[in-house]
């Protein structure tokens, strides 16, 4: 076997512009041979992946798939650079066959699933069937992240908005499954697409994060002369009541269910309601929401200079 030396695999980099380990075992499979080596990175449709890495790609899907049984259910998020290639029905394709295996995937993290074999054709690796539709679709793309979560005393339950704009699973605890306790888990989900809390309830929340925020809303409060002239009762009381408020607008369970009829009812009165009225105890354990591009920096376009630019033969 021959030894591949790093001026070997810089240079097949600068040729393809193929990722670095790609370029080394497509060396080391090649026995060394520049020639042979391109051909590997060609077939493998690895060549001239890397070239758009650099691009940035904070538009795309996100997807959820469910098992069968409803016990099992996964959220994945892939990115693409723009929303033209995100309606593309073989960019659609492409992220269902992903999120397919992201559903069974022994993996614990992306990188790990990246490494494992695509189950439609073992001689690739997930990482570079991802390339080979990078190279085929001509746009940089990421398969950016997935969670899976498992219910075996109840089921887990999905929510795509938008196309595939938000995307949500549910966990939910129940000895009772039935359509109407499925339909209250799609509103509950409907829920977190559109108020976006951060935690199912406040249990959830350490004291930690509590004293922190008690901290800012003091400083508010005694930066505003108005508010700092009062007595420490009252400055307390107000960081209390502002406490609560926001407990109410970040948990899920607390906030106010958007489809109450008097405005006033809670999630979480909403969710024992239909327990009650199904003999059944429910328990929404917690959620995955998963927002395209969120947190990502996206690429401020201007289509008419893009154009400009392409006739100009930029």
């Amino acid at each position: 076997m021959a030894n591949i030396t790093a001026a070997q695999v810089k240079e097949l980099r600068e040729i393809t512009g193929a990722g670095m380990m790609d370029c080394k075992k497509a060396l080391t499979a090649t026995d060394g041979d520049m020639d042979k080596a391109v051909d590997f990175l060609r077939e493998k449709g690895l060549a001239g992946a890397q070239k758009k890495a650099g691009r940035i790609a904070a538009e795309g899907i996100v997807d959820t798939k469910l098992s069968d049984d409803a016990k099992r259910g996964v959220v994945v998020e892939v990115n693409a650079e723009t929303d033209f290639v995100a309606k593309n029905e073989k960019f659609r394709s492409y992220v269902a066959d992903v999120t397919a295996q992201a559903l069974v995937t022994p993996a614990a993290d992306i990188d790990a699933f990246l490494a494992e074999k695509w189950s439609l054709d073992p001689t690739l690796t997930v990482a570079e069937k991802l390339s080979s539709m990078i190279s085929i679709i001509g746009e940089n793309m990421h398969i950016r992240r997935f969670t899976v979560l498992n219910e075996e005393n109840g089921f887990i339950q999905s929510y795509i908005h938008a196309g595939g704009k938000i995307g949500v699973i549910l966990d939910v605890e129940t000895d009772v499954v039935n359509d109407e306790i499925k339909d209250m888990a799609k509103n509950v989900c409907m829920q977190i697409a559109a108020l976006k809390p951060t935690y199912t309830s406040d249990a959830e929340i350490s004291a930690d994060f509590i004293e922190k925020e008690k901290e800012i809303l003091k400083a508010q409060i005694m930066n505003d002369p108005k508010e700092s002239s009062k007595p420490e009762k009252v400055i307390n009381g107000m960081i209390e009541g502002r406490i609560k408020k926001e407990l109410k607008d970040i948990c899920l369970m607390d906030q106010v269910y958007v489809k109450a009829e008097d405005g006033k009812q809670s999630v979480k009165a909403y969710v024992d309601s239909v327990a009650k009225a199904n003999n059944a105890k429910i328990t929404v354990k917690t959620f995955v929401r998963f927002e395209t591009g969120e947190g990502l920096e996206k690429k401020n376009e201007d289509f008419a200079e893009e154009v400009a630019k392409q006739m100009a033969g930029k």
